[in-house]
């Protein structure tokens, strides 16, 4: 059993709702949708609920089935045995046998093709499976968490996902808030990550975050949620590199690149010129302004 670490944060209501939510539903040995947009944590609800069921004692196997083709997805879920393609020179055990007596959390999973959610559906009705290239049907004891952040309903009208899937995945649906709808949990989080980022660089103390500092973590949109607040704290607190004074300098963008206008929350208001998508317009722009600026010089 691997240890379990919590690391969900958060104070603001609606998340505070998703915990409660969570609590609820952790005992019930039914299958739970996670919805929520990347980064937002739901590979750690999934934890939560299993380490707050009675499976906690089990393994909890994660797979991201986005990250894999469809007959690696076959394989990697449900095994396969030897000879049944070619390299296959010995059985292997799938995620769910592997996954037997505890959770398999799956994300990504409006990804998955139309042959491997018609072997999951096989698995959540009747708890059993198939290796590829087996012919022997194996029994298992798993409970099934997935996530995604695509909108399943359509894709089912679309006829992109199965509907009987989605209704025996969707017992409940946990929709998990973006981190722009949680602002009182911003500099909560950001002092966590900040305070930990000093820990694995050696500063003695975290020496807290500057009035400006707090206002661009405030003000930016986080459409990468959780996940690029822990980046961009850390990368700013390690760039700080000291404890004597505040961190001033939030880095958003290693990159220096100009944010996307729908991640700002506030809006900028600058004389400062900005470069043309066009670069043709920039081009005659430019021809026209040395044009100019020949014709002065003749006038003089």
């Amino acid at each position: 059993m691997a240890e379990y670490k919590d690391n969900l944060l958060g104070e603001a209501n609606s998340f505070l709702e998703v915990l409660e939510q969570v609590s609820h539903l952790a005992p019930l040995d039914k299958p739970v949708l996670i919805i929520g947009e990347r980064g937002t944590g739901k590979e750690l609800i999934a934890s939560r609920l299993h380490y707050l069921s009675s499976r906690w004692q089990g393994p909890f196997i994660s797979l991201n089935c986005a990250a894999l083709n469809e007959n690696l997805l076959d394989s990697e879920l449900f095994g396969h045995e030897a000879g049944a393609f070619t390299g296959a020179q010995k059985r292997h055990p799938g995620r769910f046998e592997r996954a037997d007596g505890g959770t398999l959390f799956l994300d990504e999973l409006a990804t998955a093709p139309m042959m491997v959610q018609e072997k999951l559906l096989r698995v959540i009705e009747y708890g059993e499976l198939e290796r590829v290239g087996g012919s022997q049907p194996l029994q298992v004891n798993v409970r099934l968490v997935c996530a995604t952040n695509a909108d399943l309903p359509a894709m089912v009208n679309e006829g992109n996902f199965r509907a009987d899937l989605l209704d025996r995945l969707a017992f409940d649906v946990v929709q998990l808030p973006p981190l722009r709808e949680r602002e009182s949990d911003i500099m909560l989080m950001a002092e966590h990550f900040a305070i930990q980022m000093c820990r694995e660089i050696k500063l003695p103390l975290f020496p807290g975050f500057t009035e400006r500092a707090r206002e661009t973590l405030l003000n930016y949109r986080w459409p990468g949620n959780i996940r690029e607040l822990k980046n961009v704290v850390e990368r700013s607190v390690y760039r700080h590199g000291t404890s004597d004074y505040p961190l001033d300098d939030i880095i958003i963008d290693p990159f220096k690149r100009r944010p996307p206008e729908d991640a700002i929350a506030v809006s900028e208001t600058t004389s400062l010129p900005t470069l043309p998508l066009d670069l043709r317009e920039f081009q005659m722009q430019q021809e026209k302004e040395l044009l100019q600026l020949s014709f002065a010089t003749r006038e003089i």
